[in-house]
Order: structure tokens, then sequence, then C-alpha cells
């Protein structure tokens, strides 16, 4: 156990070599907690982490995790971090990716790779890591999700999209089981953000159906036109989800969201996708009161 001991809260973030995750690094420990970073690989995350000054490098612990390695494997790395402080506070369920593919072409076979990580990983991270913060009295879980899961009708995210939605299922009724704890979810639903290699999977071409072509082709070049392009500023997020969770700044006098929607697009999709649901179900709002059983006569 490290000798550092203070009230700071500790955060276990995955995924924290790129993207959100390196943020929540440099966000956390500017604001004084403690900080246990993973990653599948350490090199890219020592490179990150070398350059801190000092005073914040020792509040920064570093752990290599591949969250597809498995329950058994994950929960005993898990029960190894949280020996560092004696606690873990916070989880940040960051670490996920998308593999672009068109439903029909990709199947079941790249659907349930895209599941591994970002479905079976999150939770196994998740239930590795409730029982710490259950210890802690007051923690959080903070699960990273997407707009995608509200708006799965774009060729090629289709499996992303699945993946993503699956999460925000389970990350609603950790919520309600987590509550008698005291412990707080909070499901995170982004938009586009300008981060590192966010498109940089390969395109699923394994399995071509002829029918799908022009799609396929169109879908691409839509694709590759995006990097660099996006207006969310990923800086910007990660402070507001660290208010959010410390209570301070945007989020100061507020009551917990449970939800936080982030980015003008992301907005977007969210009302679209309510306005679509209620529009349809206000249409054939006879036909869902008809199916009952019928009333039997007095």
């Amino acid at each position: 156990m490290s000798q550092l001991q203070d009230d700071s809260n500790v955060w276990l973030i995955t995924g924290a070599s790129s993207g959100f995750g390196k943020r929540f690094i440099l966000s956390v420990l500017a604001r004084g907690d403690r900080v246990i970073a993973t990653a599948r690989s350490l090199d890219k995350l020592d490179e990150m982490t070398s350059s801190l000054k000092p005073e914040l490098a020792q509040r920064l612990r570093v752990s290599q995790l591949d969250v597809t390695e498995g329950e058994e494997k994950i929960h005993a790395k898990i029960a190894l971090m949280a020996k560092f402080w004696g606690r873990i506070d916070i989880l940040v369920n960051n670490a996920g990716f998308g593999l672009p593919a068109l439903v029909e072409e990709g199947g079941t076979r790249l659907l349930r790779r895209q599941f591994d990580t970002n479905v079976f990983g999150v939770l196994d991270v998740a239930t590795a890591t409730i029982p710490f913060i259950r210890e802690s009295k007051s923690g959080c879980v903070v699960t990273i999700g997407s707009r995608s899961a509200w708006k799965p009708e774009i060729p090629l995210i289709g499996p992303y999209a699945a993946s993503k939605a699956a999460v925000h299922a389970l990350t609603e009724t950790l919520t309600l089981e987590l509550a008698q704890f005291n412990i707080k979810v909070l499901l995170v639903e982004p938009g586009a953000f300008r981060t590192e290699g966010i498109y940089g999977q390969p395109y699923f071409t394994e399995n071509p159906i002829p029918a799908y072509d022009r799609m396929r082709n169109a879908s691409k070049t839509r694709f590759g036109a995006v990097a660099g392009t996006e207006k969310g500023d990923p800086d910007k997020a990660v402070e507001v989800i660290v208010d959010v969770v410390r209570g301070e700044g945007v989020a100061k006098g507020r009551p917990w969201p449970g939800y936080l929607v982030l980015g003008e697009d992301a907005e977007v999709d969210v009302r679209n996708k309510c306005k679509k649901v209620l529009d349809v179900l206000d249409e054939w709002v006879d036909v869902a009161r008809g199916v009952n059983f019928d009333t039997p006569q007095a």
C-alpha cells in the first residue's frame, strides 16, 4: 500500500492511454484526487504520464488491464489495484472501441468481438470494482456510452450502436441496484468529439456482399471525412464530467443528473429519437391499449 494517505478520492480509469481516458487523468489529478490509470498497453500510457510534475505523479498509479481478459483475471487485477491506496471510490468505465461493419456482412462473429470489449469488458470491470466502491459509502460509477445508442440508423455503426445500447440498459439497471448503497451512477452519452484514433478501426470487409457495395463504399467515404471535423472538444467534455462527479463547476447546486448528454449532435439525436417514438406511439395508441384482456361484463 502506498504511503500517500489523504481524504482525496481514488479514481479507477480504464482505457486511459488516449481519448477521454488520458484527459481524465490530467483533470482528476489537477483537482487533487488520486488516479489508477489502466490500459491494454502501458507504453503509450507511460509516455503520456512520464511528463507529469512530481506533485501530480505521486498521486498516480498505472496498471496494465485488457478488459477482454475475462472475469477471473480482471477481478484479480483490480483487487491488487485497490491495494495501492486501500480503496477505490470512483470508476470511470471508459475503455471501448468501434468496429465498422454492415450488420449482415459482419454477422454475429463481428458482433461478439464488439461486445467482448464494449459490453462484457465493461461489466467485468464494474463487478470487480463495485465491492470496493461499496466500502467507500459514497462512491460513483461512470459509464461512457454513446449517442449512437440513440441514432443507430447509420450504415456501418450497427454493431457499435448495439453494444452501446446494451451498456446503456445495464447502466440504468445498476443505477437502481446501487442506489441502496449510496453509490451514484452516471451514464455519459457523448456525440462526436475530436479524439485520437476514434475512426481508426478498419472496416470489416471479410464477407463482402455485392448487393451492399454502393452503401458500403458511400459509408466508408463519409466516415473517412469525419475525423478532424468533429465539433466536440474532448477537454471540455471531460472537465464537465469531473465537475458532475465532484459536484463542482457547472454541476454545483444542481441535482444529480444520472444522464449526461454531451454535444449538440447528441442533443439533437436524443430529441429526435424521443419525438420519433412518441409520434408513433400517439398514432398507434389505440392498438397499444387494445390488446389487454377484455373486461368481464357485470
